[in-house]
């Protein structure tokens, strides 16, 4: 088949669609033709064992610590205003309890009964103009929450070829975070972040669509953990990343194979990979099931040090350094999260469900060992979710 001819049909085009591209190469700078409204309803829990014997340890620990549950509705809609111009916006609110270690996995360090609550709103909007080969977006976004508030703006523009079939996108984005600490009321900082992202878009065929995305942020302000002990990062922070997606639709089997890899790196010190695949399968013509596999992986941050069997200096760091942090999120470790989707599709109606499961170890960082003294994760996301266009 070739590349020049335009994709063809609402179900090989839904799921072709790449993050951020609308279905269809052939319309990427055309506003929608009909407006959607979604509600979604997401349900997080988390727990992690208690393998390791911690230097404090008395005998009496739990097996396992249940950490933290999230329950998070939101509604997002898209409104095409006329033929040039379309909006859309989301909010979400955001209701979240439980424990956290404050240094490593140790349940002895960890926020106990009745534990922490929180919530969280958070929402954007945004603008999008479009021409004939060519769009041009204006977003804003905010969240808050008891210890932190966060406001950005962002610019992104699109520009295809003559024969639709590649899209190159540009944007850029600027966020400024107010953080406070609920155990501090001295605790008043701040912190700006600048991203830029590029990236094209290529139609290969009828069958096939690839995208190349490459991102950089650069940052500076409090990058600390006020709930962590020992927790000093440095004030700056720069961070780059490279995606690449590939998703390719079997014709015979009316199925569509979507896989991506992506590798990040920061001035932290950090290096991570992530390969991700969905195949999404037709069993009706109104109904389809999505399974999906992902892997994780990535070195622990250069100031992030291992525990101590010391028990005059555990929990602490050896020495005095001038960073220093036992978050388990900055340790090295591998992750792998098995997900399966339903979506029923009736008429200008459809709702969909999806559950995940994450699992979390140290022994599975991909090229070595990962860091010792951290326990595995467990964790389960449930979401459900129902839509209309109008």
């Amino acid at each position: 088949m070739a590349a020049t001819e335009p994709l063809k049909g609402a179900i090989v085009a839904a799921a072709l669609a790449l993050p951020g591209v609308l279905p269809s190469a052939a319309r990427a700078q055309s506003a929608p033709d009909q407006g959607s409204v979604s509600l979604k309803f997401l349900a997080y829990r988390d727990s992690q064992s208690t393998d390791t014997v911690y230097p404090q340890y008395t005998g009496n620990e739990p097996s396992r610590l249940r950490r933290i549950s999230v329950n998070a509705p939101s509604f997002a809609i898209v409104a095409p205003l006329n033929s040039q111009w379309a909006a859309e916006g989301s909010l979400i609110v955001e209701h979240v309890s439980g424990a956290t270690p404050r240094y490593y996995t140790d349940v002895s360090g960890a926020t106990t009964s009745p534990g922490m609550t929180d919530s969280r709103t958070g929402g954007d909007v945004k603008v999008t103009r479009y021409f004939d080969r060519a769009s041009i977006g204006v977003g804003l976004a905010g969240s808050t929450e008891n210890d932190f508030r966060s406001a950005a703006v962002s610019l992104d523009g699109r520009l295809s070829t003559e024969d639709r079939n590649t899209t190159f996108n540009l944007g850029i984005g600027h966020t400024r975070d107010h953080i406070t600490s609920v155990n501090d009321d001295t605790l008043d900082e701040k912190r700006q972040t600048t991203e830029l992202i590029a990236g094209v878009t290529r139609a290969l065929t009828r069958s096939d669509i690839v995208q190349l995305n490459l991102s950089y942020a650069g940052g500076r302000g409090y990058y600390s953990d006020p709930y962590k002990l020992f927790d000093r990062r440095p004030d700056t922070r720069r961070q780059a990343a490279g995606l690449l997606r590939w998703n390719h639709h079997f014709v015979g089997w009316g199925s569509t194979l979507r896989s991506g890899y992506r590798y990040y790196r920061d001035s932290f010190g950090i290096r991570a990979h992530t390969a991700d695949a969905a195949w999404v399968q037709p069993v009706t013509p109104i109904f389809s099931i999505i399974p999906s596999l992902r892997y994780y992986s990535q070195g622990a941050a250069r100031f992030y040090y291992d525990p101590v069997a010391d028990v005059s200096i555990y929990p602490g760091p050896v020495g005095a350094p001038v960073y220093s942090s036992p978050d388990q999120r900055l340790s090295a470790f591998g992750a792998i999260t098995l997900g399966l989707k339903a979506e029923l599709q009736l008429g200008r109606w459809s709702t969909d469900l999806k559950l995940e499961q994450y699992e979390q170890r140290s022994s599975w960082r991909t090229g070595g060992q990962g860091s010792p003294g951290i326990d595995p994760l467990h964790s389960t996301m449930l979401q459900v979710g129902v839509s209309t266009t109008f």
